[in-house]
Parts: C-alpha cells; sequence; structure tokens
C-alpha cells in the first residue's frame, strides 16, 4: 500500500506556479493579454488599449528639478571662448606662424593687406578643419581623459552650430586667400581642410600611417607662406632649382643674387621641416596617452608597437640635422652660418629622441615632448637671424647705408678740391 502510494506521490504531476494571481484581461490581443508580468495594482481592471490610457508598466516618475543642471547662457563672451577651443586655438596660430615665417623669409616683396590676409585665411583654414575634426570625433573625445572637456562632450554647442561654423570658416578661409592673396594660396587652404578633416581624421580609427598623413597637413602652411608671395613650389623652365654652396665649396664664386632663393628647394625645405618636427612632437605625446587612445579605439602607432612609435621619433629627429644644416642654408634661405648654429638644438633633441628610444618610459616621452615646444620657435628665430642678403645692423639703424657712404666720399673729394 505504501509502495502504491508512493509511486502515485512520484508520478503526480507538479502544479503550474503561477507568477501572479491577476486574471486574464479581457482581450483578444495574442500579444497583449499576459497580465502575469503586470505591476501590483493592476489587478481587477480590464485591458485598454495603450493610445486611450498610460500604462502603469510604462510610467516614468517625473524627476525631482534638483537632477537637471541650469544650462549656462551662451553670452558673446562664452561663445567666442567655445569657437576658441573649436579651433584649438594654440593649434591654430602656431600654424598661423609657421605660414607667417616662410612669408618673412621669401625673397620676393610682399603688402601689409596680402600679409594680414595670409595670416588670418590660414587661420580660418585651421579653425574649419579643428572644428569638423572635433564634430566627427564627439562620442570618441567623450571616452578619452584628455578631450572630456571639448565643447562638444559637454554640449556647450550643439553639432548644428558647430556645423555652421566649420562651414562659415571653411568658405571664409579660401575665399579670402583667393581674392586677396592668389589662387594657388586658396588651393592649399582649401586642401588642407579636406586632408585633415576627411582623410586623416578617418584613417586615425584605421591605420597607423594617419601619422604621415597628419604630417603632410601641417607642413602645408609655410607653402602658403611661400606661394601668398608669389613664390612657386614645384620646378619648371622658368623657376628651376638653385643651390648655394658655401664660398669655400664654390668654383667660381659670384657675388650673391638673394632673387635666386625663390626656387623650389626653399619651400621645399621648409616643408620637410614642419614635416620632420611632428614626428617627435607627437609620438611622444601620443605615448603619454596611448591608454586613452586604446581606450576610444584609435589606431595609433603608440598603442600597437611603442618601441617602432620611439623609434620613428628618434629617426626624424636625427632627419632634422641634415635638414637644417645643408638643405635649409643649400637652397637659399639662410646663410650657412645656421648649419652651425642650428646643430646645439638639433643635437640636445636627438639626445632626448635616442634616450627616449633605448630606455623608453613617460619620462623620457615627456622630455622629448617638452624639447619639441621650443624647438619649432628657435629654429624659426635661427632662420629669420640668418635669412640670406639680411643685414640686421642696418635694418636696425645701426650701420650707415651704403649710399650714405658713398655720399660722404663725394663730399670729402668736393671739399679737397
Amino acid at each position: 500500500m505504501q509502495r502504491i502510494l508512493l509511486s502515485r506521490r512520484c508520478l503526480a504531476i507538479p502544479a503550474v506556479r503561477r507568477l501572479s494571481t491577476t486574471p486574464t484581461a479581457l482581450s483578444n490581443a495574442f500579444f497583449l493579454h499576459n497580465t502575469q508580468w503586470l505591476p501590483p495594482g493592476y489587478e481587477n481592471t480590464k485591458f485598454k488599449p495603450f493610445r486611450d490610457v498610460n500604462h502603469p508598466a510604462l510610467a516614468t516618475p517625473t524627476p525631482p528639478l534638483k537632477m537637471f543642471k541650469q544650462v549656462d547662457v551662451l553670452t558673446p563672451k562664452k561663445l567666442l571662448k567655445v569657437y576658441a577651443q573649436l579651433s584649438k586655438a594654440r593649434l591654430t596660430v602656431l600654424v598661423m606662424l609657421t605660414s607667417m615665417t616662410a612669408v618673412a623669409l621669401s625673397p620676393l616683396p610682399t603688402t601689409v593687406p596680402i600679409l594680414l590676409s595670409t595670416a588670418f585665411g590660414t587661420a580660418l583654414c585651421s579653425t574649419s578643419a579643428n572644428s569638423l575634426n572635433q564634430i566627427q570625433e564627439m562620442p570618441f573625445d567623450a571616452q578619452m581623459t584628455r578631450t572630456r572637456s571639448r565643447p562638444l562632450v559637454r554640449r556647450a554647442i550643439t553639432p548644428l552650430h558647430a556645423s555652421a561654423f566649420a562651414l562659415a570658416t571653411g568658405v571664409a578661409g579660401p575665399a579670402l586667400l583667393w581674392y586677396m592673396v592668389n589662387p594657388a594660396t586658396a588651393m592649399l587652404g582649401a586642401g588642407n581642410i579636406v586632408l585633415y578633416a576627411g582623410v586623416y581624421t578617418w584613417m586615425k580609427r584605421k591605420s597607423i600611417y594617419n601619422t604621415w598623413v597628419g604630417s603632410v597637413v601641417g607642413a602645408i602652411p609655410p607653402l602658403m607662406g611661400w606661394t601668398a608671395c608669389g613664390g612657386h613650389i614645384l620646378p619648371s623652365a622658368d623657376y628651376p632649382i638653385h643651390t648655394f654652396l658655401p664660398s669655400f665649396l664654390a668654383t667660381n664664386p659670384l657675388p650673391m643674387d638673394v632673387s635666386l632663393v625663390d626656387n623650389p628647394l626653399s619651400p621645399f625645405a621648409l616643408f620637410m621641416l614642419l614635416y620632420s618636427w611632428q614626428f617627435p612632437h607627437f609620438n611622444a605625446l601620443a605615448y603619454l596617452v596611448r591608454d586613452s587612445y586604446a581606450q576610444a579605439g584609435y589606431t595609433m602607432l603608440s598603442v600597437l608597437d611603442t618601441t617602432k612609435n620611439a623609434l620613428v621619433s628618434v629617426r626624424h629627429a636625427a632627419l632634422l640635422v641634415p635638414i637644417c644644416s645643408v638643405l635649409v642654408p643649400l637652397s637659399g634661405l639662410t646663410t650657412w652660418a645656421f648649419a652651425l648654429t642650428s646643430l646645439v638644438p638639433n643635437l640636445v633633441c636627438v639626445r632626448a629622441a635616442w634616450r627616449f628610444y633605448k630606455h623608453g618610459g613617460e619620462k623620457n616621452a615627456r622630455s622629448v615632448f617638452q624639447h619639441s615646444l621650443w624647438y619649432l620657435p628657435v629654429m624659426m628665430g635661427l632662420m629669420m637671424f640668418h635669412k640670406q642678403g639680411m643685414d640686421w645692423l642696418k635694418w636696425l639703424g645701426l650701420a650707415p647705408d651704403e649710399e650714405e657712404e658713398d655720399g660722404a666720399k663725394e663730399g670729402v673729394v668736393v671739399v679737397s678740391q
């Protein structure tokens, strides 16, 4: 008897456990009759369509006012600050200075309107490119500690407003260069916007060679300054390449013709100086923020291979030595004295880059980055000081002009007669 009861108990089908005691709603809808998932308080009610009454399960409580943050009103002063952050003001100023250096080093004459138009046009092109870059990278900037305070990430400005600002500066910059300077400079500016905001920004998540493309972008502003004065950047029959050998190597030393500095080798030297400088500068910075780049999904050499990242830095730091000591004076931009005075800062930077490659570490990377900050202004100053055909004593009024000396000699002859 016990075995029979036990077998019945074993064979008994357990009762289905109901998740809710709510009766089935009066509805013929197949997907909307399952009231067992409704919250408490919905019992003894009939099903009604959602369009007629708010479903309790979908009702969201109104958050308290303390959960909201008051949006700052964009006053003109704050708006200018936001625009400066969108344009990356310090980077834009550096770009403008590199183009102005090329204007100053050019042997061709220029006017104040062309000088100012080149400066403002280059700044507007850089502003547009940087703004478009931030618009595209807004979701990725939000993941990086270094870029979380950018205006689009913290919603200080809407993407539509930023896009309008980028479009306005992107049109105004090349237009100003086209009508006030020349078409060649305008095309270089417009092309640089496309290269930075289009190709470089896209490649940052695709290939490590984005750094090489970005270096080309940073080396174009000196070409814009050179063409603004009427110079040519490509060799031709009318504009061949001229070299300026040191006096002890020249077989037939002739009087210096400064107009020959206007040859394609001069802008090429400026281009190479800016191109190679960016690798120690950026690769050291990329090493310091490599964790953020990895978190945001950027394909950077500093993330994938830190040793090669430092090797590229030391290669281009070493390449800057022949660029400054051979290529720049050979092009005629400076005298050959620049080859000697530029050795000291170059060797300091090569030593820092070598230690970064040999030992690695954030300390050495920070040292390379800090050296790169003063390197470019110092080199530009030295190039201006050793500019070909420039007599600073006469320019400062500390030495008499040749015409005054000739006039004094003639006066002496007349008096003696």
